[in-house]
């Protein structure tokens, strides 16, 4: 692709987003959301390969139709109260339907479907776009919403953590776990939602991170299967006495960093009267730590038979740069303690 296509789309990948931060009007934050699909739809088919091309045009049909929803909700919220702004949100069949297209966009269960699919098709350096950087967009909109049914919320989150552990469990690529992670992920971050916004965005942070480091050693493994992974460590031993706690942490063990944002969503659920939603949310918390356990045991505990082309790479420098997987792998294991400072920074 060219130099100048591929800056004019990175351009307006980031100038989508931005425009959906700052609006307050609904049409300025569903331009922003159409800005964002459309940059990145080309980005996705870049490769002229069936499976890419079949991932985008799923991507795009699946963005357009929440999209859709949305504007129709938007339009229907200023026709029942004459309001335009995303703070006057009081009548709850338009905000019920917003946080249902929302949930599509972003690939929450039980409208999650897509996200595995899509991202199989795709390079890492996309899927990590797609993982990471769309989410910010109709998280920005969640966050300014102050949903009216919080019964829906709680239901979304609660299915997403559940499909998010049990549909990784029999899975062997590791595009399709990372999807499934995604969506576990989401679902812990909109379950405290309604009652700490703060603490929603510091899951989205760590989650942010963690997936990021993940990508960018998959990416630099050259792993898309658990197969795959079986000869990291004759190409970077260094990395793949690494990757295992960068699993963990996604699986949220102490000491940790994954372990943060669990650890305080569980005790504001707690703290809300909500026992049982803690629970079923730590109880899914096991089913993704068991993938990702299987994770750690292929890259670190098994070894390729046949690995006489492995046995090379470790002495060449690397093409890809490595100053943010550095930077991205230290936050996710060592961030931990520093999580007296990040709570008080981010409380209201």
């Amino acid at each position: 692709m060219s130099p100048y296509i591929l800056s004019t789309l990175c351009l307006g990948l980031g100038l989508g987003t931005t425009l959906t931060f700052m609006s307050s009007h609904w049409l300025l934050a569903w331009m922003g959301l159409e800005m964002n699909t459309l940059a990145i739809l080309p980005l996705m088919a870049q490769y002229h390969h069936p499976r890419a091309i079949e991932a985008s045009t799923k991507y795009f049909l699946v963005q357009a139709t929440a999209a859709a929803v949305l504007l129709f909700a938007t339009i229907t919220n200023a026709w029942l109260t004459g309001q335009w702004e995303m703070q006057q949100m009081s009548h709850p069949l338009p905000t019920t339907m917003i946080v249902l297209a929302l949930a599509l966009k972003i690939g929450l269960a039980p409208l999650h479907s897509w996200l595995p699919e899509v991202l199989q098709g795709l390079d890492l350096t996309i899927g990590m776009v797609i993982s990471t950087w769309q989410k910010l967009g109709p998280f920005a909109i969640i966050l300014q919403l102050a949903p009216t049914n919080p019964t829906v919320v709680m239901l979304l989150g609660l299915t997403s953590t559940l499909v998010g552990g049990w549909g990784g469990l029999n899975q062997t690529q590791l595009r399709k776990l990372l999807a499934y992670s995604s969506i576990a992920h989401l679902g812990w971050m909109i379950l405290v939602l309604q009652f700490s916004p703060p603490l929603t965005l510091l899951a989205l942070l760590t989650y942010l991170i963690m997936t990021i480091s993940t990508f960018l050693i998959f990416k630099i493994n050259n792993s898309t299967n658990i197969n795959a992974l079986s000869t990291s460590w004759a190409k970077v031993p260094s990395l793949a006495t690494l990757t295992p706690l960068i699993l963990l942490s996604l699986g949220g063990l102490p000491p940790l960093t994954g372990f943060l944002p669990k650890w305080l969503i569980i005790h504001e659920l707690t703290k809300q009267g909500l026992p049982l939603a803690a629970t079923v949310a730590a109880l899914s918390a096991l089913l993704s730590l068991y993938f990702y356990l299987r994770l750690s045991y292929a890259m670190t505990l098994t070894t390729a038979p046949n690995n006489l082309m492995g046995t090379t790479p470790w002495r060449l420098f690397p093409t890809l740069p490595l100053a943010p997987l550095a930077s991205s792998v230290a936050l996710t294991i060592f961030m931990l303690p520093l999580a007296p400072a990040i709570t008080t920074l981010l409380a209201p």
